[in-house]
This record gives C-alpha cells, sequence and structure tokens, in this order.
C-alpha cells in the first residue's frame, strides 16, 4: 500500500474538488454549446445536399431533399397551403398588362400541376428486396379521369408511384404506359370523390416562334408549384436522351428549370400545354437558362396510344444492321465511312420485298457475324443516317405498315427505294 503526506492529500482532494466543478460547469455550459453548433452544422450541410449533389440534366429531385424542404409538413391538406381564389379587374389592376397575364395563367392553371414521388425497389445487406424512396418530378394532369402526363424518367424503375395534389392530398397512383423514346408517360389516380379535376388544355407547338413568351410550372427543389417565366430560345433542337434516342424537335427555353421541375408543363400566353419540360443543360447542376421540352404535338401523338395499348407500336425495318466503325470500312474497303450495313434481310420480308440487299460474305467480328457485300443504309425520309440512334429517330413517328424512302449506297452509287416498315418490337424480338 502506498502512503501519502497530509499536504499529498490535500492536494488531490483540491484537484478533484477543481476538476468535479469544471464539469459541472461544462455540462452546463459548454455542451449546450457544442449541441447548438452540431445542429447549426447538420441544418447547413443539409442545404448543402440540397443546393449540390441533387442536381441532374433531367431536373430529377430525390425524396430525401424534398422531406428536408418540407419539414413540418405531412399530408393532410390542413397544413398545405390553401387552394388559389380567382382574381377580380381591381385586384389586377394595380399590376402592369404583362404581371396580369402571369398572374392570371397561374391562377387558372396551377391546381392542375402535381408533384410526384415514387418508391423503388433495392437490395438490403442480407440481399433482401426492399422498398425505398425514388425521385421526385411534376405532372400534369389532362383528363378528369385522373391521367397524369410526366417524364419516364420521373416514374422510371418505380415499385409505387404518388400523386401529390394541390391540397396537399397524397393518392397512389399507377403507370399507365410509358414512352422512353420520348421520356413521356401517363400515370393515373383515382380522384377523391366529389372533387372535380382541373386540367391543362393542350396547345400546338407546331407553330411556335423564337421570342414568344413561355411560362413553366412544376416543382423545382420540392417547392410546390412553382412559376417561371422566359421566351422560346429555339426550336428543332436534337437532343440525345439515351444511347439510343434522340428527339429531333425539342424546345428550348431560358424559363428557369430546375430538379423536381421533370414532367410539368410549359405553356403559352392563353395557358395552354405547349411543351413538357424534360431536362437542362448545366456545367455547374444549376439552371443557367438552357432548358429543354418535349414538344406537345409530340406528347398529343403518343399519349392516346399509351392510354390505350400501355406503349407505342413503331415501323421498323425488317432487316439486321450494323453501325459502320473504322476496322469494318477498312477491312471491307467500303465506299462510305457512315451508315448502316444491311447484313441480312428477313427471307420473304418486306424489306426483302421493296429491294433491299442483303451481304454474303460471312466474318466474324467479338462475338457477331456480320456478312458484308450488302447496300448501306444512309438516308430515311431525307434524314442522313450515320447511326442507329438516328434511324430510331427517322422511324419514330412511324407505323407498322407504313411506307417510307430510303436511300442506299450499293456498289458505290446511290439507290433510292420505298420500304414498308414492319412491327420494330416483333423485329427486334426475333
Amino acid at each position: 500500500m502506498k502512503l501519502y503526506s497530509f499536504g499529498q492529500l490535500f492536494r488531490i482532494s483540491f484537484v478533484s474538488v477543481l476538476f468535479a466543478a469544471l464539469a459541472t460547469l461544462g455540462a452546463v455550459f459548454i455542451i449546450p454549446k457544442v449541441g447548438v453548433f452540431f445542429t447549426a452544422l447538420y441544418q447547413t450541410e443539409a442545404i448543402q445536399a440540397i443546393e449540390a449533389p441533387i442536381i441532374t440534366e433531367t431536373s430529377e429531385m430525390p425524396v430525401e431533399a424534398e422531406a428536408a424542404l418540407n419539414t413540418g409538413k405531412n399530408n393532410n391538406p390542413k397544413n398545405m397551403e390553401p387552394a388559389t381564389h380567382a382574381y377580380t379587374a381591381a385586384d389586377l389592376a394595380p399590376y402592369s398588362p404583362d404581371e396580369r397575364e402571369n398572374i392570371t395563367v397561374y391562377e387558372k392553371y396551377n391546381e392542375a400541376v402535381v408533384n410526384i414521388t415514387t418508391e423503388v425497389m433495392g437490395i438490403n445487406w442480407f440481399l433482401e428486396p426492399v422498398p425505398q424512396s425514388g425521385g421526385s418530378g411534376s405532372g400534369v394532369i389532362i383528363d378528369t379521369k385522373g391521367y397524369v402526363l410526366t417524364n419516364n424518367h420521373v416514374i422510371e424503375k418505380a415499385y409505387k408511384v404518388f400523386i401529390n395534389l394541390f391540397d396537399g392530398s397524397q393518392l397512389e397512383g399507377k403507370i399507365i404506359g410509358v414512352d422512353p423514346e420520348n421520356d413521356l408517360a401517363v400515370v393515373q389516380f383515382t380522384p377523391p370523390r366529389g372533387v372535380t379535376l382541373k386540367t391543362i388544355p393542350y396547345g400546338d407547338s407546331s407553330s411556335l416562334k423564337v421570342g414568344q413568351k413561355v411560362l413553366a410550372i412544376g416543382n423545382p427543389f420540392a417547392l410546390e408549384r412553382t412559376l417561371t417565366v422566359g421566351i422560346v430560345s429555339g426550336l428543332g433542337r436534337p437532343i440525345q436522351i439515351s444511347r439510343q434516342n434522340i428527339v429531333r424537335d425539342m424546345i428550348q427555353t431560358d424559363a428557369s428549370i430546375n430538379p423536381g421541375n421533370s414532367g410539368g408543363p410549359l405553356l403559352d400566353t392563353q395557358g395552354r400545354i405547349i411543351g413538357i419540360n424534360t431536362m437542362i443543360y448545366s456545367p455547374s447542376g444549376g439552371s443557367v437558362g438552357i432548358g429543354f421540352a418535349v414538344p406537345v404535338n409530340t406528347a398529343k401523338r403518343v399519349v392516346a396510344e399509351l392510354i390505350e395499348n400501355g406503349k407505342v407500336r413503331r415501323g421498323w425495318i425488317d432487316a439486321s444492321m450494323f453501325q459502320l466503325f473504322p476496322a469494318l470500312v477498312q477491312y471491307a474497303k467500303l465506299p462510305v465511312s457512315e451508315g448502316l450495313l444491311i447484313s441480312r434481310t428477313k427471307p420473304n420480308g418486306l424489306a426483302e420485298k421493296a429491294g433491299l440487299r442483303q451481304g454474303s460474305e460471312p466474318v466474324r467480328y467479338g462475338s457477331s457475324v456480320i456478312y458484308l457485300g450488302g447496300d448501306i443504309l444512309v438516308q430515311v425520309e431525307n434524314l442522313k443516317i450515320t447511326t442507329l440512334a438516328d434511324l430510331y429517330s427517322a422511324l419514330e413517328n412511324k407505323k407498322p405498315g407504313e411506307q417510307v424512302n430510303v436511300e442506299v449506297i450499293r456498289a458505290g452509287k446511290p439507290v433510292k427505294l420505298k420500304v414498308t416498315l414492319a412491327n420494330r418490337e416483333e423485329v427486334l424480338n426475333q
């Protein structure tokens, strides 16, 4: 046993009391301050997570970010902002004609814009399927039966789809049909009993002019039914939305479009839909005034078929084709460096009957067998064909049974033919 003097005992006791006092002071004054610091830090990080990482070219917004912005809200309509009311001429008198136009369009149609959230199926640590939060976007009610037009990428891979109405009520919807080639989809929900849904009428995107005013309504960053205003900045923009799909006639606008705007309507000054907001171009991830919308005339063409069949039937040339690449061009000494080589045609098929010639000399490339010596497809309906994506785009609005004008290179010379299209799904699934 160690021995201590009275002086040592005094010093030990004094130090113990001092540490106890400091610990008490720390508990009373220091720890709460630390707690406040970490709370503030957490809130700051939450804001940064919303402002930076979630921004994507497709304007999609994660549900987690939406929840962070909507802290304190729930699905109880009482907690949501009330429905808008009609403005009188006296109410609008103090505003300029341009402001009155904006106010009127928004007041009349904002309730027809919905927020769409999804659940997707994930895998947990035990490799078990579990539902988890998906993305969030916008949609526009196009029919009082509860049909909603949105982007395909908003509901892609969704296990469940939820439609959030203007009054805060949330209803489960179902996917009616999708068209990945135009990034469009239709979902439907059952309207609450006794409720007449507001809808937005279609406009005409064929008569748009660069410079005309447009308005966008959506849910950017989960800020519900936000209005932004701009002009048509460009028309007929070819935008590649996937490896094999190009939308040829996208509308370019400088109306601010951000994450969560996807699937929302682009409107003219009469409040008619002229496009479906789809994506942005942004080196930084935020809106820089270059947004793109799918033309409403494209939507009108596919929506009825999506509602009826759940998909869009499209025509195709019933032949196997290979996109030219340098090694193939050099090996086969082809007369052109771009186009699609007709490797094989279906025996007694529509392409063969139209006069398309297949190849006869088989060569192996990787796991594929290519038959050389056939026609090289270079043009369809006056559209130059250099890639498979070009062919998808050229035939996007063509149906099985329709005829198309094609141009091929045969023995180094151009040959023009008329080809009747087969069903694409049947051809590609053979």
